[in-house]
């Protein structure tokens, strides 16, 4: 009979947390999908014309937004940029950073989304293609070009499925999905 009893609240609060997380569904989903440094996703986003929920979905994949995120590749920051990338787009851009602590730089979120979202915009121009622009932020764009010179992926990123290194397969997948889930989220 006491084990009735306790299955019977067990399955109560059960029912009592589905009913919980139906009603709050989104503010929930909000934890886990963050608009974390907002004024300056805003900022970038504008200048740059890239989709802010992009970078978001970007971020997140790339750091979980822990802004002093360092891979084992050594890329940096919230949206893990290579040093040399960065100085290659600062340079070209303008960006006013201190190239001899460029490391440093890196780690402070203003200068890391400027010059991650910039070097965003740069794919999205050249390649025309979410999917692509990502395999090329993830793999490289001499990997990426040289995918579509062999016809492995397609420039409008229509078999982007084939993309051979599993990991960059994953990451734009992963992204593009974080994409549509903060669109879903955040879009009135």
């Amino acid at each position: 009979m006491l084990k009735n009893k306790r299955f019977l609240v067990f399955i109560m609060l059960i029912i009592l947390l589905i009913i919980f997380f139906l009603e709050n569904k989104n503010n929930l989903l909000k934890i886990v999908y963050p608009k974390r440094y907002d004024e300056i996703v805003t900022n970038y986003k504008d200048k740059y014309e890239v989709d802010e929920y992009l970078i978001y979905a970007l971020m997140k994949a790339e750091s979980n937004f822990e802004e002093k995120a360092i891979s084992n590749k050594g890329a940096i920051g919230l949206m893990q940029i290579m040093e040399e990338t960065a100085e290659d787009i600062a340079r070209k851009s303008g960006v006013g950073i201190d190239f001899l602590n460029l490391r440093e730089e890196l780690l402070k979120p203003e200068n890391n989304i400027n010059i991650g979202t910039k070097y965003l915009s740069i794919l999205l121009e050249r390649y025309n293609n979410v999917e692509v622009s990502l395999a090329a932020y993830n793999a490289g764009i001499g990997t990426v070009d040289n995918w579509i010179e062999k016809q492995i992926i397609k420039p409008d990123g229509s078999n982007i499925e084939n993309i051979p290194y599993k990991e960059t397969n994953n990451y734009v997948r992963k992204i593009l999905r974080d994409y549509n889930i903060y669109k879903e989220l955040y879009e009135n």
